[in-house]
């Protein structure tokens, strides 16, 4: 058969085309209507089309109801407070640390003793910790901070039993079977097994049982009413979600379909039915919020300017109780999440589901106040990850693999507005984790409103890809060496770093091209802290604790108003706590803090500890050196 011959510079249409077209454009138009990306610019700053796959998808959850570009809701002008001075402090994940009195699990009792220490000994001004939010009423417990049941409310795997006030009026044979419970996790927190939260809160759970019989004083009662009436609809919803939770499973999809409704008449009479569970769980919400006000309150009496800054996570677990209680404003089908970077070569899936960007704005921003609110009591700083998700997030459709997502725009106005508001109005200090794909205007709009940003050092680099000099940094942020997401620094200085992402099957590019990349960042890295005073020029490599302590140094040669000092580094720690783009391949969330040799670090031990005494004169010392405003 003889071919058709086209004329010079003509090509053959591919069938279809004239249809495919069609279609994209329809898609575009959509998308942009409703605040979805067709296209974006990746890590590397290559210019990336969305499938149309991917288009479809994401405008079918929207539905007619989408993010309106330039719209703004009704929110004023008001600016976050700025912090008083520059200070430092130590970055935790709480329930890494523990001491010889806690339950194989950091507690609300180990972060006053923290704050007391570190406030009153060594000039800190803040404590800022992991999300704090609740997780499954009972085993087994999820282990990532980042995935909780609910934001609105506290892990009681965070309470000390023995701080319990009614814990003293527990009879002689009561107490000594707490005691039976507490020994063998006491005992587990002297050795460097992973954390068990399903032992602990098993332990936990049946004293907290014992300690419910003992009679409330009439002092407690009424204090326990007044907490109970202040967010009513708050607690009764989680604690319901629990009590149910309890018979059905901690997932609301796979409940009964009359359950799914939280207002149905089916619900109204389980509340009945189960309102002593319910009474439980909201006792116990009551006690965690005692227990972490008794630690902002050390941290004050400490010296301590801030105090406990705590960090409200993404979103929840699409089963979870806020998901249940809140489906006026969360999209079924979709996953937030995050594009390919430096770091996360393959992109990343959070399993959380987004807010509806369109319904956030038709009730004003009320779910995000509410949340601030329930987030900042007792605090005095609220570290918000992932802030650009005010602007903007990255949705995956079900079943597709986390590169395949697009961003979603949101009313930066309302959503910034709100943040700010909300933390004027508690009088608490705002920073946001403004850490990978950052438009410019978002960081400026932010600073507008005095939320914070975080610059990480490793992130922090000149258009070269040499290192940021200190004087290059900005004042408005968080200063920090890494993030929880992030190997230690002694890692850095190892090469562990790219032999872990390696042994996961983490890296896109062949090992040794990472091993040279790695090796000559660091090689950068070392030539600066040399021409900056903070390693000995040409005296060969240093430890990594030398390392570690002239990183932190230099974190003070930049104008950044706060600085923190990740309490891991400072031990020694080698291993991350989280690899993101892993589950079961990595102990996410279940290391217990340790030092260079593996062994725990408790927190008894570490005002003696020479590697963390070593890191915080540094940092003191070099803030001391520029007279702190």
């Amino acid at each position: 058969m003889t071919g058709l011959r086209l004329g010079p510079g003509r090509r053959r249409k591919p069938v279809g085309q004239t249809s495919a077209v069609t279609g994209r454009a329809e898609l575009t138009r959509r998308a942009q209507a409703h605040g979805v990306a067709v296209s974006y610019q990746n890590w590397r700053g290559q210019h990336v089309e969305v499938p149309d796959e991917t288009l479809a998808a994401v405008l079918a959850a929207l539905g007619e109801n989408g993010a309106q570009p330039g719209r703004s809701g009704p929110v004023g002008a008001a600016v976050a407070p700025f912090p008083a001075r520059r200070g430092w402090g130590f970055a935790v994940q709480l329930y890494s640390v523990r001491s010889r009195a806690s339950w194989g699990h950091g507690d609300l009792h180990d972060l006053a003793d923290l704050a007391a220490w570190s406030g009153g000994d060594l000039g800190a001004d803040f404590v800022l910790v992991n999300p704090l939010h609740a997780a499954e009423p009972q085993p087994p417990v999820s282990p990532s901070p980042y995935l909780p049941m609910s934001r609105h409310q506290i892990s009681p795997l965070y309470l000390r039993i023995e701080d319990i006030p009614e814990y003293q009026g527990l009879s002689g044979g009561d107490r000594a079977e707490v005691e039976a419970l507490a020994a063998p996790l006491r005992a587990a927190s002297r050795t460097a097994a992973l954390i068990d939260r399903d032992a602990v809160w098993a332990a936990k759970r049946a004293a907290a049982e014992l300690i419910r019989t003992v009679p409330l004083t009439a002092r407690r009662r009424a204090e326990l009413d007044a907490f109970l009436a202040r967010d009513r609809r708050a607690i009764g919803d989680w604690a319901a979600w629990c009590a149910i939770a309890e018979v059905h499973g901690p997932d609301w999809r796979s409940w009964p379909a009359a359950l799914a409704d939280p207002a149905s008449a089916e619900v109204t009479a389980l509340r009945r039915e189960l309102a002593d569970r319910i009474e439980f769980h909201s006792w116990l919400q009551w006690l965690a919020v005692e227990q972490l006000a008794a630690a902002q309150q050390a941290a004050r009496r400490a010296g301590m300017s801030i105090g406990v800054i705590t960090d409200l996570a993404v979103g929840t677990h699409p089963g979870g109780a806020d998901a249940w209680a809140y489906q006026d404003v969360i999209v079924p089908g979709i996953s937030v999440g995050a594009p390919p970077d430096e770091f996360n070569q393959r992109g990343q899936n959070w399993t959380l589901p987004p807010w509806h960007p369109g319904w956030l704005v038709a009730q004003a921003g009320r779910p995000l106040a509410e949340l601030i609110a329930a987030c900042t009591r007792n605090s005095g700083g609220l570290r918000v990850d992932h802030v650009m998700g005010l602007a903007r997030l990255w949705w995956i459709p079900a079943g597709m693999s986390p590169d395949l997502g697009t961003y979603v725009r949101y009313d930066h106005e309302l959503m910034g507005g709100v943040l700010a508001a909300e933390a004027a109005r508690a009088e608490v200090v705002a920073i946001g984790e403004d850490l990978g794909t950052v438009e410019p205007w978002l960081r400026k709009f932010l600073a507008g409103r005095r939320v914070l940003g975080t610059s990480m050092l490793w992130f922090e680099r000149r258009a070269d890809g040499t290192p940021r000099r200190p004087g290059g940094w900005r004042r408005g942020c968080l200063a920090m060496v890494g993030t929880h997401d992030m190997p230690p620094a002694a890692a850095f200085r190892t090469g562990e770093q790219v032999t872990i992402r390696a042994e996961l099957g983490l890296l896109t590019r062949p090992e040794a091209d990472e091993r040279a990349a790695a090796e000559a960042e660091m090689n950068q890295w070392l030539a600066m802290l040399g021409r900056e005073g903070l390693l000995p020029r040409h005296a060969g490599r240093p430890s990594p604790e030398e390392f570690t302590v002239a990183l932190y140094g230099y974190l003070t040669r930049t104008p950044a108003v706060l600085i923190g000092v990740s309490l891991a580094d400072a031990a020694g720690e080698r291993r991350p706590q989280n690899m993101p783009g892993t589950v079961d391949e990595y102990p996410n969330w279940r290391i217990p803090l340790a030092g260079a040799d593996g062994q725990p670090a408790l927190l008894d031990d570490l005002p003696a500890h020479a590697g963390v005494r070593a890191v915080a004169q540094a940092v003191s010392g070099g803030l001391d050196s520029r007279s702190r405003p």
